[in-house]
Parts: C-alpha cells; structure tokens; sequence
C-alpha cells in the first residue's frame, strides 16, 4: 500500500487531522516518488510548502512536528539552513 493511502485510512477518523496535515502529506508522498520513492527522504521546508501550497513556515512546522507526533512519520528537522530535514514515512 502507498503511504498516502495508509495515511488516510488510519488518519480518516483522526479528528485531529486537519485538510493542511493531509496537504503536508500528500505533499511529501509527492517529493519522494519523484526522487525514486526513497524512504526516508531529506527535503528543505520550502520544497515541500511549494508543493502543498503553505505560504507560513510555522504552520508547516507544526503540522510536521504534529505528523511525528501522532506517528504518521518520523521527522527530524534540520538545525542548519543548509541542510534538509530528515521525513521517514511509517508502516
């Protein structure tokens, strides 16, 4: 099964998944398959907020750190500017 379609069925009666987590993920399920569906994936914030279309990097931190948190996916951010952040996608 791909992962968005493992995310959305256990996230579909998640109530506190919102329509920007669901964009966040769909955005990062589109990242990896065009890099070879690799798992994990190294992406920069603003990669990933063009493709889900968030203009607010604080909106998209915490949906990220929300995504971890809930255990859709394991996210370690990147303290520098010049390095990607970490995205494991889990079973």
């Amino acid at each position: 099964m791909n992962p968005l379609s493992a995310f959305l069925g256990r996230s579909q009666d998640d109530h506190r998944i919102s329509t920007t987590h669901i964009g966040i993920f769909a955005a990062l399920v589109q990242y990896s398959a065009d890099r070879g569906c690799s798992n994990p994936i190294r992406a920069f914030s603003y990669e990933i907020m063009k493709i889900a279309r968030i203009s607010a990097l604080r909106t998209y931190s915490r949906c990220m750190h929300d995504l971890s948190d809930y255990g859709y996916l394991n996210y370690k951010p990147s303290k520098k500017k010049n390095r990607a952040s970490t995205i494991h996608f889990n079973d």
